[in-house]
């Protein structure tokens, strides 16, 4: 079984990286009691996270060829323990928010390298062994983080959702120096910082400037300025891409209409599954006055429901065409986010279950497929480079999925800690609604631009990692 361990070893900080995406949902009522934050900070708590994931994850992948794959796992996975910490520890809002952004950045480094480090280990049937546990083991994070964030808010308090990650991640960080075996290293590329962070600042200037205007209304000037910094930092980015020897991005990827198709897909799937889960949350524990755990539970017919799909008929889907699986699930995953509109001020968590079970068969039939769809539209040499652009979609996604569907819900129901429950319904429906919305249309683009690919599989194939562009890039789906 020693063989087994950096499997091991690699699941474990892939399950923490993702369940911490999660299990803050439920513990949100409690964390905004006692830091007195209301709903911006609340909504910051979210993103910090999912951005430093989404803005670092292809440079610290470029990084790694540069240093290793090993020596980038172990500083994600240090970075991550003493980020959490501080997260447990934080008597302020504003501490918690950057102690979540910093441990974006841990996650990022051990996202984009997991894989690498699993393909430099074993090889044949272990490594489609292994590549398949690891991938359940990420499916399974969603449902995890939302029953393990009741169960701790409830029995402890808020701050052991991050405290619980410390144990782990000492467990993790001694056999990943004992286990794993030392990396290749590309002394060759580049480490495209300029281009990180103009990307870094458009992500959040932009999430900043819609959460300011849901908070003070599109005619404040800090909210316009903001927005007006991510603009010009899109663009600045766009330039600098241009102009590098070793982008962290290729702009020629976006001439190429199956790769736009699956980036929308991947932002429209976080976007619309999982951004208004914050707010579900509240609704469950502050109107309806459910625990954390009960809340937790409410929530995970969505994650069950997408894990039973994706692994029942998860082997089939990447035969299919991408207009099918990704295109339409999709869509399914607008209209399951629409059906949630039906909650009212008699409804209880039960009204939400229709609309979760529709949605995780949205999920469960696009996600298996996503990151291989995006590999197999571009050359196999820039393979790397679509997969940890599909995942950074997917991160993006969320933060502003959560930033827009705030000032939705705000601009509804008002702001304030204890909102009248007819206008926290309305505010609810609202924002569940934009999302269905959203996902309807971008899945109905996604399966325009889908006409001429065809299939999956051809991507997932590519076995070398020196073919890749990034290498140590994750080539996973969440």
């Amino acid at each position: 079984m020693r063989k087994w361990l950096p499997l091991f070893a690699a699941c474990l900080g892939t399950l923490m990286l993702l369940i911490d995406v999660t299990i803050v949902n439920v513990a949100l009522p409690d964390i905004a009691l006692d830091l007195g934050t209301g709903l911006s900070g609340l909504q910051w708590v979210v993103d910090g996270y999912a951005l430093a994931l989404a803005a670092l994850l292809l440079v610290l992948g470029s990084l790694a060829d540069r240093v290793g794959a090993k020596p980038t796992y172990l500083a994600g996975l240090v970075v991550f323990a003493l980020a959490s910490l501080a997260c447990g520890l934080a008597q302020s809002a504003g501490v918690l928010v950057a102690a979540r952004a910093v441990q974006g950045v841990g996650g990022a480094a051990m996202f984009a390298t997991t894989l690498s480090l699993l393909h430099a280990t074993y090889t044949g049937r272990d490594r489609g062994v292994a590549f398949g546990a690891w991938g359940a083991v990420s499916g399974a994070a969603a449902g995890t983080g939302v029953v393990l964030g009741g169960v701790l808010t409830d029995l402890l308090s808020w701050r052991w959702i991050f405290l619980v990650n410390l144990p782990i991640a000492v467990l993790a960080i001694a056999l990943s120096a004992l286990v794993f075996p030392a990396s290749r290293r590309h002394s060759g590329r580049g480490v495209d910082v300029a281009g990180m962070v103009a990307f870094a600042v458009a992500a959040t200037a932009l999430t900043y400037g819609i959460i300011r205007a849901g908070e003070h209304g599109w005619d404040d000037t800090r909210a316009l300025l903001a927005v007006a910094v991510g603009v010009l930092a899109v663009v600045g980015f766009a330039v600098i891409e241009s102009r590098s020897a070793a982008p962290m991005f290729p702009l020629a990827l976006l001439r190429n209409r199956e790769f736009v198709a699956t980036l929308l897909a991947a932002a429209g799937l976080s976007f619309a599954a999982f951004a208004a889960s914050p707010f579900l949350s509240l609704w469950l524990q502050q109107p309806l006055g459910l625990t954390p755990l009960r809340a937790g539970l409410a929530l995970l017919p969505l994650a069950a429901t997408s894990f039973v799909v994706s692994g029942v008929f998860g082997r089939f889907l990447h035969d299919l065409a991408p207009k099918w699986t990704i295109g339409g699930g999709l869509v399914v995953i607008g209209a399951g986010a629409s059906a949630l509109t039906v909650v009212d001020t008699d409804s209880s968590w039960s009204a939400l279950v229709l609309g979760f079970v529709i949605i995780g068969v949205g999920v469960g039939l696009m996600a298996p497929p996503l990151v291989s769809v995006g590999m197999a539209a571009v050359p196999p040499q820039q393979s790397g480079t679509a997969a940890g652009a599909v995942n950074t979609a997917r991160q993006l996604g969320l933060a502003l999925g959560v930033a827009v569907l705030g000032t939705v819900f705000r601009s509804t129901a008002g702001d304030g800690p204890r909102i009248p429950l007819p206008d926290f319904v309305n505010g609810l429906d609202a924002a569940v609604a934009v999302a269905g919305g959203t996902g309807i249309v971008l899945g109905l683009a996604a399966f325009a631009l889908f006409h001429r690919h065809t299939r999956a599989v051809d991507a997932a194939r590519v076995d070398d990692p020196a073919e890749l562009d990034v290498p140590s890039t994750s080539r996973t789906g969440r």
